[in-house]
């Protein structure tokens, strides 16, 4: 997902994104690690996006204390 898409998102949906991405990220390693996992990039892209919701969420959250 582009960083421009989760902007549009309010604090509550991105913290749930947030712990929806990690949940993504530990089945993935998981399937790396049993070798299943076709794929290995998904990793990385899951990675930044989970970077980038947890910029964005402090970006909000500044904004709301000004």
């Amino acid at each position: 997902m582009k960083a421009s898409e989760f902007r549009d998102l309010s604090i509550e949906e991105l913290a749930v994104k947030e712990i929806e991405l990690a949940e993504a990220l530990f089945n993935l390693k998981f399937q790396h690690a049993t070798g299943q996992l076709d794929n290995t990039a998904q990793l990385a892209r899951t990675r930044k996006d989970i970077a980038r919701v947890k910029t964005i969420l402090v970006e909000k959250r500044r904004g709301e204390e000004d």
